[in-house]
């Protein structure tokens, strides 16, 4: 839900395209982003844009801009659970992410026959974990030392979930996020 004190205009989610790397690499590259954030190579960005396995999305602005991405991962899981494996946005804390996921669990459950849309998230990222939380994402339990990280320590990670029914009991708190705003298929 966005923040009065950051109102936040028009906010349209789409599936990306390979011309969009470098707009999604730019975001997943922002300023203080390197602890909370995966990054991946060009390589990388295009072999998964590529697999079926795969979606990546941009939250775009009313002007067009990309302002926010996330990639989804086993849409094809035969017990129909679809992994956030990474979401950033350009000005976290104010409300856009928050937005821009109420569009994307939106867009799983419509257009998907997904069960579960699941995440993990690092344990000191709280901004990041109360934003899930308000979407009526549920910590599920904590994964310990899960995540290697660049300088060789060892992280652990909160992994959440909303269930299709869960999300169909609150879908009410979805549409309050998005407000007018729309998702294209």
């Amino acid at each position: 839900m966005a923040n009065s004190r950051f109102p936040e205009p028009s906010l349209t989610l789409c599936r990306a395209e390979p011309a969009d790397i470098g707009a999604v690499m730019a975001l997943e590259r922002g300023e203080g982003f390197e602890a909370v954030v995966g990054r991946s190579s060009r390589a990388e960005h295009e072999d998964m844009l590529a697999s079926a396995r795969y979606a990546y999305f941009l939250g775009r602005d009313a002007a067009g801009k990309p302002v926010a991405f996330a990639i989804l991962r086993d849409l094809d899981d035969a017990h129909g659970n679809i992994y956030l494996k990474r979401v950033a946005v350009d000005w976290p804390g104010r409300g856009r992410g928050s937005k821009f996921l109420a569009l994307l669990i939106g867009w799983a459950f419509r257009e998907t026959s997904a069960h579960r849309v699941y995440l993990d998230c690092f344990d000191d990222n709280v901004r990041a974990e109360r934003a899930y939380e308000k979407l009526g994402l549920r910590r599920e339990g904590v994964l310990r030392g899960a995540y290697l990280a660049p300088d060789g320590r060892r992280r652990d990670l909160h992994l959440m979930a909303v269930t299709r029914p869960e999300w169909l009991a609150h879908r009410e708190t979805y549409t309050a996020s998005v407000g007018e705003d729309r998702a294209a298929p």
